[in-house]
Parts: C-alpha cells; sequence; structure tokens
C-alpha cells in the first residue's frame, strides 16, 4: 500500500484502503509521513455514533487528528522546515479570508477545514498535507509521541490563558480524562498554587495526584455541592477556587464549578456539553461579578506554547499514555477504547 488510511465506513466499521497519496499543489505546504496519533473523544462518538453534534459523517472519512510526523517533501516556498524535521501537526486549516482569521481568532473560522471532522479527512494514514505554519517543529528533547499529544494539550493552554491564569491563583478543574489531566498540569505550570481535580473514579482521581497534574483531588459521586465547598475550603486552608474549568459538559459539574468560585472568580467552559441545561447558577453569576467564557480548539501560537511546555519539561504527557496499537490492529484500538479503561490510547504508524 502506498497510502494505508484508517478509513470509517460506516457506524462500528474502520477498514484500511489504499488511498492516493497526497501531492503537493501549494507551494507553501509540506508533506509529512505520520508516527504516531492519540486517539481522542471525538474520534471514538464517530465511530459508535456517526455524528458529533451538528457534524454528521455521511461518507467514508479517515479518522485521527492528533497527530505527528516527519517532513518528507517541502514546497517550493516553504522557508522554516526541511526534509528530515520532527513535527506536532495542527490539524486545522481555516480560510485565510475570513474575518475570524485576519482578527487572530482562526479557530472560529466557519470555514474551518479540521482533520476527521465530516466531510475532512483526518491524520490516520501514511501521508498527510499541512500548510508549514501550522507545523510546530520539536526539540530534540520531545519524542514523537509526545508530539501527538500536542494538540489536546493545546485545548488545555488555550484554556488557561483565555482564565488569564497566574502566578497564586488556585484552580478546580471538574473530569479527569485527558483534556481536565492537562487543564490541571497547564494551570500548575502557570502558576496555580493549588489544583483540585474533581471525578467520580476513584483510579483517575489517585493518578491525578500520584503524577502531579493536581495538588488535591475529590470524588463527587452521590456529594453535594456543600460536601465539595467543604472539602475544597478545608484543604485550601479556608480559599474558595480563583478559577474554575469544566471538562465533561456534564450539567452538575458545570453549576458546582461556577458556585464553587471566589469573587471575580473565572470560570472556562472546556468540555463540550449539551445546547442548554437547567439549574444553571446566574443569579450567583452576577452577585459574585463571575467571568465567564468558552473554549473552542486552540489559536494563535498555543501549540507552540503547548510544544515549549512539554520541551521545558513543565508537563510532562508521558504518563496519559496508558496504551498502544499498531495502525493495522486501529480497530481494536478503537474497541478497546470503549472499555473506558485507558487514559491515552497511542497508534504507531503506518510505517
Amino acid at each position: 500500500m502506498n497510502n494505508p488510511s484508517a478509513v470509517l465506513t460506516k457506524i462500528g466499521e474502520i477498514v484500511i484502503e489504499d488511498r492516493p497519496v497526497p501531492q503537493i499543489k501549494d507551494p507553501h505546504y509540506v508533506k509529512i509521513a505520520i508516527k504516531y496519533t492519540g486517539l481522542c473523544g471525538s474520534d471514538v462518538h464517530y465511530y459508535q455514533h456517526g455524528r458529533v453534534g451538528s457534524f454528521i459523517v455521511e461518507k467514508p472519512m479517515v479518522l485521527g487528528h492528533e497527530s505527528s510526523g516527519v517532513i518528507v517533501e517541502v514546497g517550493s516556498e516553504v522557508k522554516t522546515l526541511k526534509v528530515g524535521d520532527r513535527v506536532a501537526c495542527e490539524p486545522g486549516i481555516p480560510s485565510r479570508y475570513s474575518y475570524e482569521y485576519k482578527s487572530g481568532n482562526y479557530n472560529l473560522c466557519p470555514e474551518m477545514a479540521f482533520a476527521a471532522t465530516p466531510p475532512y479527512d483526518g491524520t490516520l494514514c501514511r501521508y498527510y498535507l499541512l500548510p508549514e505554519d501550522f507545523c510546530v517543529k520539536l526539540p530534540e528533547n520531545v519524542s514523537l509521541e509526545e508530539g501527538a499529544l500536542v494538540e489536546p494539550l493545546s485545548v488545555a493552554t488555550h484554556a488557561t490563558r483565555l482564565a488569564k491564569l497566574t502566578v497564586g491563583d488556585k484552580l478546580v478543574v471538574f473530569g479527569a480524562g485527558p483534556i481536565g489531566l492537562l487543564c490541571a498540569a497547564v494551570g500548575r505550570a502557570y502558576g496555580a498554587s493549588k489544583v483540585c481535580i474533581v471525578d467520580i473514579v476513584n483510579e483517575k482521581l489517585d493518578f491525578a495526584v500520584a503524577r502531579g497534574f493536581a495538588t488535591h483531588s475529590i470524588n463527587s459521586k452521590d456529594k453535594s455541592f456543600e460536601e465539595i465547598l467543604e472539602f475544597i475550603q478545608t484543604s485550601w486552608d479556608g480559599e474558595r477556587p480563583s478559577v474554575a474549568m469544566d471538562a465533561t459538559g456534564n450539567q452538575f459539574c458545570i453549576a458546582n464549578a461556577i458556585r464553587l468560585l471566589e469573587k471575580k472568580g473565572r470560570y472556562v467552559q472546556v468540555g463540550m456539553g449539551g445546547q442548554a441545561m437547567d439549574g444553571f447558577p446566574i443569579a450567583e453569576v452576577a452577585e459574585r461579578e463571575l467571568l465567564i467564557t468558552g473554549v473552542f480548539r486552540y489559536t494563535v501560537d498555543d501549540y507552540k506554547i503547548a510544544v515549549g511546555l512539554v520541551g521545558s519539561e513543565k508537563v510532562n504527557v508521558k504518563p496519559l499514555i496508558t496504551h498502544r496499537f499498531k495502525f493495522e490492529d486501529v480497530k481494536k484500538a478503537y474497541d478497546f477504547s470503549k472499555e473506558g479503561k485507558s487514559i491515552k490510547i497511542m497508534i504507531s504508524g503506518p510505517e
């Protein structure tokens, strides 16, 4: 096969097809030999349900968007990369003519071509094309596996920057999946003195503290808001969080995360939830002058900052990789992910 690709043909069915090798037509593009791809929750959602929100798979689609690789060909106008460079691949290309792009908010571009988001094919293939400015070169001390984790790390970086989190802040994060753990880790790297992560799975909470992603953790199952608040204030010498993030999209988590905040606190919605929710604590938002913002992927410099956090060893992403699969076993990887026994599955290849 010249360009083996993992293709979602219908719900629950993935096949490896030999797709055409992509050819560089824009002189500012590069061709990348993909080496590692992390398995994301959205990929699994497409596999199980054929859709994520309003994005519906209507034709066979190559999966994958959390990837790293090696440059094998460069366009004639490429100036910052060369053959042999190892790169993290930013998988969303905006329209260069949109207002959102020109205003520095290209992640909000309505014409974004994002890998493995219908109708665009993803990165689980041998060769993939990107513009040179959407590839970030990896330092020598950063592995290609770590490079594949730059994509979810960039979401956490974007969330932390939007929160204006800085030295001395106190952070609470709801959800101990990969994104929640990375939000906690980046929060610590940015100077949060105390970080509490909240989930309902003890193994995830123990992992978060043992691996240094958080300073504290609490299992919120069957606990009231008052019990969660009491735990945090007891652990934090009576203090409340100045920054809260939700990485679950769950109504209970969102409401409690907002209610935990101190006055003038900042809340960041990272996880994708439903279109509406009951029990939103709007009165507390007004009375305590809380600031609320949403997060959609990542934007200017988030990928570069994320690579820098890994390269400087301020964030250690390696413990997140709990299981590894070869490219030819990609369907096994997706089926295994449904068992909920992994944090981050890494797929190598194709060779």
